[in-house]
């Protein structure tokens, strides 16, 4: 019984050590290719259920970033997800606002279980250096 006991707790054990292998970057990974790269991330702050508006808040963690450049509160998110499911359930929900309204465009990119949103009004150049950068983490 007592081996069976030890076994049960060393496999458990095991289990929790490989912990979950999606969730392979942090928002900050993000945050640094991007300056790494020169691109503009001002003002990087933790997103609060306001940040959302109507999209499903299903990240683990998420920050808003500015860039100055577009003007006054335009930016992007980076969204970091536990699970592949959530992530491509919000990146569908923000290309599909986007092709039901031109107002409502933004930029997505997904690295692993990093999903970055920006503001449509960014240029497609830019939004490529974003995207280069975010598939730049190794």
């Amino acid at each position: 019984m007592k081996k069976i006991l030890f076994l049960l707790l060393t496999l458990s054990v095991v289990l929790a050590a490989c912990g979950n292998n999606f969730a392979k970057w942090s928002k900050d990974d993000a945050v640094t290719v991007f300056k790494d790269a020169g691109l503009e991330v001002d003002s990087v702050t933790e997103m609060t259920k306001d940040d959302y508006g109507m999209a499903p808040m299903k990240a683990e963690k998420g920050v808003r970033f500015l860039i100055p450049s577009l003007g006054d509160d335009k930016g992007g998110r980076i969204l970091v997800y536990d699970n592949e499911d959530d992530l491509k359930e919000i990146k569908a929900y923000y290309d599909d606002l986007g092709k039901g309204s031109a107002i409502l465009f933004s930029w997505t990119a997904v690295k692993d279980n990093i999903l970055i949103q920006i503001n449509g009004d960014l240029p497609e150049e830019k939004y490529k250096k974003y995207k280069k950068a975010l598939g730049s983490l190794k």
